[in-house]
Order: C-alpha cells, then structure tokens, then sequence
C-alpha cells in the first residue's frame, strides 16, 4: 500500500449529505476483484448520462477537477452497503484524501486499509475548504498527515484530530497483511520453521517393530 504523509491537489467539492456507497460505485460494476479500473466508474450515475456519455455539469468531469486527489462532501460519507469497492474506485481515479463532518463506519475503516486518508472536520469547516476548491487549479490545499494540517490557499491553517495508530499505518503504507507481518514476523518464522507435519513419525520411529496383540492376550 502506497504511503501517504504529504498530498498537494486540487479538491472537488460535492455538497452533498448522505453520499452512499452506490453512487460512490453502483453495484453493476461489484462483478471484479481487481482493484484497478474501478476509477472510470466512480460516481457513474452522475457522471454519466443514460447513453454513457459524460455530463458536463458534474465536477469530475470538469477540466480542473479530472486530476482531483482530494475529494470534500458533507455528512454521512460512505453510507449504504459495506463494499470496499468504494475506496477502490476512489483510489483509482486518483483521490487520496476525502473529507467531511462525518464518515459511515465501514467506508470510514475501509479507507485507511487501501490508502486513503478520511478527515473528519466541523461542517463550516468542510464549506469553507469546498469555497476554496471552488477556484480549480488556482487553489491548490496540501495535507499533511505528519502534523495533522491541512493547508489552505489563503496560508490558513486547519488542523484535525487522528487516531495515532490509525495515523501510523497511512505514514507507513500498511495494509493489514504488512501489518500482521511486521507485528508477528517473528511468531510467523518460528510457526514455518516448525516440521511441517509434526503428527507423522519419523522415518527412525516408523522402523522400529510393532508388538501385536493376538487373540488370547500374548505379545506376538
């Protein structure tokens, strides 16, 4: 999983509450495993018309958000199913960060497994940033996840709360498979070290006679 400490990019304001995860990615395209190719997807019941073709109006079809790796909505972002292809459709199109008042729980912990860093920020807070990236290219905001800042195109700066582990794991670009290696690595080499089938005798023991019982009770 890719690192995240430092982000400068433009931010795509959606202003909207309760934006599930079936706008995020509609369920049509849930038939993949893969991770990539999901971004062309992302939002397609808004970002396209019935014919497929792109509408105009919706922000990430505008010229200045097409590259936008940050992404502000309003409350509730992420609800609806569980589908992790959410943050996989995020992460493909390229938005690394995303930000509103607040997060459904699952969307909310799925982020940080692949990558992407959810900022949790008062609803003023969220307007005055989507007022910034309502500019496009002319009002760039940096995130720094290394001192929980978010700088704004005015100098401003806005900080935000982080759990610490949580914080850890984006620094480091873990995802739970590197996280279960490097706090168990050395559980996990003393486990493949061991025989691999323990309960099988060994040739020396497999050699030795067997005393059989017969059927008046003598060792044969």
């Amino acid at each position: 999983m890719e690192k995240f400490t430092r982000l400068t990019s433009v931010a795509a304001a959606l202003p909207q509450e309760n934006v599930d995860t079936d706008q995020i990615i509609p369920a049509r395209f849930l038939k993949t495993i893969h991770r990539t190719g999901l971004g062309k997807h992302l939002f397609a019941g808004q970002r396209y018309d019935a014919q497929g073709k792109e509408n105009p109006d919706f922000v990430l079809n505008k010229p200045a958000y097409r590259k936008a790796g940050i992404l502000i909505t309003l409350d509730n972002l992420g609800c609806g199913s569980s589908r992790e292809h959410a943050p996989w459709a995020l992460l493909d199109f390229g938005i690394r960060c995303v930000i509103a008042p607040s997060f459904a729980d699952i969307f909310y912990n799925n982020c940080f497994k692949n990558g992407i860093l959810p900022i949790r920020l008062p609803r003023e807070q969220c307007l005055a940033l989507m007022e910034d990236a309502s500019h496009g290219e002319n009002a760039r905001l940096t995130v720094d996840l290394e001192k929980q800042e978010i700088h704004r195109p005015d100098g401003e700066v806005v900080t935000f709360e982080m759990d610490p582990f949580r914080r850890q794991v984006l620094l480091e670009g873990l995802d739970d498979v590197a996280q279960t290696l490097k706090t168990h690595e050395e559980a996990i080499r003393a486990f493949e070290a061991r025989p691999s089938r323990a309960w099988v005798p060994s040739t020396k023991q497999a050699s030795r006679p067997q005393s059989v019982i017969g059927a008046k009770g003598e060792t044969v």
